[in-house]
């Protein structure tokens, strides 16, 4: 039992399965190591220890009938609490939602159950999912299991170090500027932003609770210890929409090519835009260097596609912003148009309460990227590996505007919202990008790499970060858990 939490969610299913272990068990086990473990960490906010017993014991008994409930059956695990979980509280941070039950499962939340998982606790994130950093009023702040002394990332920040800590064996995060990305290179685990659609987010806070709209950008994606339990986890997930229901049937391609010497993986590891730290740096050269090695074309790092990192972070920053809008109340907005103050808040302000007409300008620059993107994979690379963010984890800093911070990377003080400039060029394009750690720095942080492919080529970006995952190791574990 001392081993069961850092095993696989597939492998913790199949001893299920086949009786090596209980569902309750297991259950407990985890129950057991969150008590112990969680309190410098806090990332694990909400239990429903009770109920969750009753569906371990319900999922047993279905295997001493000889049956199984699908690929998670009678697996524990927690969600990010921005996810609705009927008859278990929700507050996605907000002390307005302290209280917060809902009476619905949010979609991804609901093909969890569906495939057999047993829900337990909630993963603490930003106030509505809204920073790099994980704390708000309601649960207070998550540390980084590496360093106590910074973030474990943001919004998914919870989920990360839950799995950093061996809390659970698979997380459900979500991801509109990153927030899948950031939290995995920040605390050392795997995450797969999925191409956008793919897996239906509806049910998550913000907008406000029974909101239908699903939000430019953003996605629900799986987060783990492997890659393989990513693919577990996206094909629990994935599907139409509700609306879409009906009608429609998802069947994503298989990988581009069926073995590692067959990939051509382009690399695009540094930009004057955005200028990356020499140690993480040189742990994202290694990682291509050691695919090469191990027969993969790697180029470069001349091959990209067609655009500037400015340009599509830019458009990225733009959009992300008018996502965001739906927030504020009019007033608020017509307040941050009429702001003329110079610097990264009023940029911010200004963007997130641009007209339509911006955001349609906005939107076409977008989607003449994306075939950009197209030209690129169609001329024969397969993906593309870069950073996730320009430094490792940051220190805490809860100051408010958050656009007003400054943070250090590329061997200067820079602008906190600079942090998302890698994000942009998956983000921007509604690309699916998976993030595996590439190697700890010399302080002991964690440094993740972004695989990212072709639209709906999510099985292809999955398929060549597990081959690099398993190249360099598979995801540490920090010091005393």
């Amino acid at each position: 039992m001392d081993e069961l939490h850092w095993r696989s969610a597939g492998e913790l299913a199949r001893q299920v399965r086949e009786r090596e272990v209980s569902s309750r068990e297991l259950l407990e086990h985890f129950l057991d190591r969150v008590g112990r473990r969680d309190g410098p960490v806090n990332a694990v906010v909400t239990l429903d220890a009770e109920r969750a017993r009753a569906e371990a014991d319900a999922a047993d008994a279905a295997t001493a009938r000889g049956e199984a409930h699908g690929p998670l059956h009678g697996v524990p695990m927690t969600v990010k609490d921005s996810f609705s979980t009927a008859g278990m509280r929700t507050t996605s941070g907000a002390p307005e939602l302290s209280d917060h039950v809902p009476t619905e499962d949010a979609a991804p939340v609901a093909r969890l159950r569906e495939a057999g998982a047993v829900i337990f606790g909630k993963t603490n994130l930003p106030i509505y999912a809204g920073d790099l950093q994980s704390y708000n009023d309601v649960f207070g702040t998550t540390h980084n299991p590496y360093d106590l002394e910074r973030a474990p990332g943001g919004s998914s920040g919870g989920s990360a170090a839950a799995l950093a800590c061996g809390f659970t064996p698979i997380e459900l995060g979500s991801d509109i500027g990153g927030s899948i990305r950031f939290p995995a290179h920040m605390s050392g685990v795997v995450g797969h932003k999925p191409s956008y659609a793919v897996v239906p987010a509806h049910g998550q806070i913000p907008g406000p609770p029974g909101t239908l709209t699903q939000a430019d950008l953003a996605v629900a994606g799986p987060m783990a210890r492997s890659v393989q339990d990513l693919v577990l986890g996206l094909d629990a997930m994935a599907g139409p929409d509700r609306w879409n229901q009906p009608a429609w049937r998802l069947e994503l391609p298989p990988p581009r090519q069926d073995r590692l010497e067959a990939y051509r993986v382009a690399t695009w590891l540094d930009d004057e835009f955005c200028p990356v730290d020499d140690e993480v740096r040189g742990l994202l050269e290694v990682a291509a260097d050691k695919l090469a090695a191990a027969g993969a074309t790697v180029a470069d790092g001349t091959a990209r596609p067609a655009f500037t990192l400015e340009k599509v972070a830019t458009t990225f920053s733009r959009l992300l912003s008018a996502a965001l809008a739906g927030g504020y109340d009019p007033g608020q907005l017509d307040h941050f148009a009429a702001d003329a103050s110079p610097g990264a808040v009023g940029d911010l302000r200004r963007a997130t309460a641009m007209r339509h007409r911006d955001w349609l300008s906005a939107n076409e620059r977008r989607l003449q990227m994306r075939r950009r993107w197209e030209e690129f994979f169609e001329s024969g690379w397969d993906v593309l590996l870069c950073p996730v963010m320009p430094r490792p984890a940051v220190p805490h800093d809860h100051s408010e505007p958050m656009a007003a911070r400054r943070t250090f990377f590329g061997g200067q003080e820079r602008e906190y919202m600079e942090l998302l400039r890698w994000s942009g060029p998956a983000g921007a394009c509604l690309l699916p990008a998976t993030v595996v750690p590439v190697g700890l720095t010399s302080d002991g942080l964690p440094v993740g790499v972004q695989v990212i492919g072709p639209y709906l080529g999510d099985r292809t970006t999955l398929d060549l970060a597990g081959r690099l995952h398993e190249i360099l190791g598979g995801v540490p574990h920090p010091a005393g858990f």
